[in-house]
């Protein structure tokens, strides 16, 4: 089982790096199999999926905020509840709140990711 701060690591890395839409730092702590489920609900996510997916918010995004606020850590893996500002293109913002959920195994890699938010509202924000 992965320790504390393993857990803890790979989560703040995960945060620090969809801030920055840095694909490449993601792939690096997630598991070749992993299953990013980004809002629950949507279809899951692979490693293969992140270029594209940061290639899309990069067209839209000037500058993208995810802070995690509280992290819950058991077992093998953790929660966070966290905030995310995004600064659009068209200099509007959107701000949204969730809850992370992540898996996490035996060589430190994040194996599951479940985020709780309101997706639409945030992009309702932009639009409007």
């Amino acid at each position: 089982m992965p320790t504390t701060e393993t857990i803890e690591k790979s989560i703040q890395a995960y945060f620090d790096n969809m801030a920055a839409m840095n694909a490449s730092g993601l792939v690096d702590i997630l598991a070749e199999d992993v299953k990013i489920y980004d809002p629950v609900g949507s279809p899951a996510k692979g490693r293969d999926d992140l270029g594209k997916l940061f290639d899309i918010l990069s067209q839209f995004y000037q500058k993208m905020e995810v802070t995690p606020k509280q992290k819950f850590i058991a077992g093998n893996g953790g929660a966070a509840q966290w905030s995310m500002l995004v600064v659009a293109k068209n200099g509007k913002t959107a701000s949204a709140e969730g809850i992370g959920v992540f898996e996490v195994n035996e060589a430190g890699k994040i194996q599951k990711v479940s985020s709780y938010w309101d997706e639409a509202a945030m992009i309702a924000q932009l639009k409007g």
